[in-house]
């Protein structure tokens, strides 16, 4: 029998382990103790995980502060791993992810070009799979699966771009441990 997933990731989709040492995430993580989270809401529907936006706002009614010092240091190394200028990250998210929090299949808003995310604290799984628009989808159409999947490990980091970031969609399964997660966007 054959691997589940096929070898490799989609092209413009980069990971990369170990790019924090456990003191960097242990500082990182005693500001984000401090950091005010709400509650997400999409499409009328709370999410189980909890986010705090920075910068460039994701949605006008909801102003956001601006990029905090403490994840600056981390955004010019996450920009110079990615190949784009700090100033180019131009909004920041911390999602906190409790025990049993997922979140489902989506691309990320269309505002947002180059999508880059560090992980922190848990492992988690990320799936991808095709995009395939909502008009296009029947109410007969067969139940769509991941093509590919990918362990997250603390302290590492991915990019999201090309083809993996306008053809795919992905989403992280719920886990079993609490899980922070810094993602970085740059605008269109």
């Amino acid at each position: 029998m054959g691997p589940l997933f096929p070898a490799g990731l989609p092209d413009g989709f980069r990971y990369e382990e170990a790019v924090l040492s456990r003191d960097e995430e242990d500082a990182l993580l005693a500001h984000i103790r401090g950091v005010a989270f709400a509650d997400f809401e999409m499409r009328g529907v709370i999410a189980r995980r909890r986010v705090a936006f920075f910068g460039a706002a994701y949605d006008a009614s909801r102003p956001t502060a601006p990029m905090p010092a403490f994840l600056e240091p981390l955004r010019a190394r996450t920009a110079a791993w990615a190949g784009v200028a700090p100033e180019a990250f131009a909004m920041a998210l911390i999602n906190e992810y409790r025990p049993g929090a997922p979140i489902g299949w989506h691309r990320d808003a269309p505002q947002y070009e180059l999508i880059a995310g560090v992980s922190l604290l848990a492992a988690c799984r990320m799936r991808l799979r095709p995009y395939v628009s909502p008009r296009e989808l029947g109410s007969g159409s067969p139940r769509r699966v991941a093509t590919h999947e990918i362990a997250l490990a603390p302290r590492s980091a991915y990019v999201i771009s090309g083809p993996a970031r306008r053809d795919y969609e992905h989403s992280i399964p719920p886990g079993d441990a609490l899980r922070y997660s810094i993602t970085f966007r740059t605008l269109r």
